[in-house]
């Protein structure tokens, strides 16, 4: 077997085992609070009072605003400057979460806004509430439109947590810059790291492909039943 084929096949356990262990967890828990962030700050920018829009338009162009790595940088090592201390798991799943609720926010206030102010008008008609005019006319259509930037952005924050190696997050590329200071084979550890990103994009992109397509066959039985 050549050199470079037998040290990929002995690091492969380690990059999915990192992967396993702090990529998928980070990427999901993130992605989890990132969504329940954006939502809240969407729905603030859209029918909160004014102190409320401005604190989350402010939230909003500070995060947009400025890298995620300097985002990262900051929580980790920049607030025990004022005596709050984080490890390196939380310190990334709150800056990954902060990013990721800034920009989810933007893309659920735009679909909600795309929602025809008629169903308001249809819901409040039949008796509901707001509350329930947002959660069983609005959202349901607003996901429609929101879904593959959505996706898209999920499938970016799996890439993106490798900059969490940056502040120590034994994460799958940073186990592979552990496994390169030993072997002094850069190229093909990074390489294989980049081929299992790859991989979970793909099966990523897949998955995205047939919600995609779910969501538009439920809008076309919508459109059908008006």
């Amino acid at each position: 077997m050549p050199h470079w084929l037998q040290l990929m096949a002995d690091s492969l356990p380690t990059l999915l085992w990192a992967g396993l262990i702090f990529t998928i967890p980070l990427t999901l828990l993130s992605f989890t609070f990132g969504m329940a962030l954006g939502l809240a700050t969407a729905v603030g920018r859209l029918f909160g009072p004014a102190p409320v829009r401005a604190i989350a338009r402010f939230y909003v162009w500070i995060i947009r605003g400025t890298p995620l790595l300097v985002q990262l940088f900051v929580i980790f090592y920049g607030l025990p400057r004022i005596g709050i201390l984080l490890d390196a798991f939380p310190a990334a799943l709150i800056g990954f979460t902060l990013n990721i609720g800034a920009y989810s926010s933007e893309i659920i206030r735009a679909a909600i806004s795309s929602v025809p102010k008629g169903q308001w008008e249809a819901a409040y008609s039949i008796g509901m509430n707001w509350r329930q005019a947002m959660t069983r006319t609005i959202l349901p259509q607003a996901s429609r439109v929101a879904v593959p930037p959505l996706s898209n952005t999920f499938i970016s924050l799996v890439k993106d947590t490798s900059l969490a190696a940056a502040i120590t997050v034994p994460e799958l590329f940073q186990a592979a810059q552990r496994i390169v200071a030993t072997t002094y084979e850069p190229l093909i550890l990074y390489i294989e790291a980049a081929l299992i990103y790859l991989v979970l994009s793909s099966v990523l992109s897949a998955l995205q492909a047939r919600l995609e397509t779910r969501f538009a066959r439920y809008g076309g039985m919508m459109e059908a039943q008006r």
